[in-house]
């Protein structure tokens, strides 16, 4: 009977051992949070580095096995990514259709065309319809480019674009956990709460947007108490808004992370707040479409 009660007792004591460095290693996992997920990641199918024009993204992309090609990366544009007129000519990118493109206040339709690869890294994504239309014509020379990797390209596994190393990753070998500090959920790509001035609203992370912050003039007025001035005109993918300018105090708070202030564009057409690529350069962002989570994170270049 001792010797069976003794037996019980050390495999109790052995379970409890062989659960302790699991426990422990979960545990400073959450310690370490989620900008830990920002360090290199050898398993990573894709680090590459980018270029910044008025702050937004462009890396090297090939389409159809051939390129590369410029693309430009928008955490603001849905589906899996835009192809500019100019490369559908190129390439006789076959029509597939239409869609539907908003900007939040007008909805157009716009012609598709259909993708047999398009890759990034070790990414490749095959057999994509993506919105076609020429957006070169728009641009400086300087800013033009073939083609946007939307959303949905990064879905699966963890985006991280760091600002300060001019570095894009994607990997699917680890990814942001709610348990994880630093890790802030959302529910509509990619609107987080957002802190300013003990107000607390919802934001868009948006860095194809060449501005600091774009906010409703109500909100504005709220936050701010630095007069608004007469601003130049709004140009968005189907509308032109008109646009007064102000200056945003910080921090901004998102997460555990702390935003300058910086230029304002306040509008009374314009639906909501914008947190654009120019209020973003100091920090890393990261993107876990699998599990609805964002982090923002300070990044100090390598």
């Amino acid at each position: 009977m001792r010797k069976s009660v003794f037996k019980s007792i050390l495999f109790v004591v052995g379970a409890q051992m062989l659960l302790q460095p699991a426990a422990i290693a979960a545990k400073a996992l959450v310690v370490a949070g989620a900008c830990s997920m920002a360090l290199p990641d050898k398993a990573a199918l894709v680090r590459v580095p980018f270029t910044t024009v008025d702050g937004r993204i462009y890396v090297e992309a090939r389409v159809n096995g051939t390129g590369p090609f410029r693309f430009g990366v928008d955490t603001g544009a849905s589906g899996m990514g835009r192809a500019d007129a100019s490369l559908a000519r190129e390439l006789q990118l076959p029509a597939d259709g239409s869609a539907q493109s908003t900007d939040g206040l007008r909805t157009s339709d716009v012609d598709q065309v259909r993708i047999g690869t398009l890759e990034i890294g070790r990414l490749v994504r095959r057999n994509i319809a993506v919105i076609s239309r020429d957006y070169r014509s728009r641009l400086r020379p300087e800013a033009m480019f073939a083609g946007i990797f939307g959303r949905e390209f990064f879905a699966g596994g963890l985006l991280v674009i760091d600002y300060p190393n001019r570095t894009l990753s994607f990997t699917r070998a680890r990814g942001l956990r709610p348990e994880m500090a630093g890790a802030v959920p959302y529910e509509r790509a990619f609107r987080v709460p957002v802190r300013i001035n003990g107000i607390t609203a919802t934001g868009n992370l948006d860095t194809g947007a060449n501005v600091s912050f774009v906010m409703p003039k109500a909100f504005y007025q709220q936050i701010s108490r630095e007069p608004l001035l007469s601003g130049p005109a709004g140009d968005l993918m189907n509308s032109k808004i008109q646009t007064e300018r102000g200056h945003l105090g910080g921090p901004i708070l998102i997460g555990q992370a702390r935003l300058d202030g910086g230029e304002v564009r306040a509008s009374e057409q314009f639906p909501e707040l914008l947190i654009g690529a120019l209020a973003l350069q100091k920090h890393a962002i990261l993107i876990d479409q699998r599990t609805r989570l964002v982090a923002l994170c300070t990044a100090r270049r390598r």
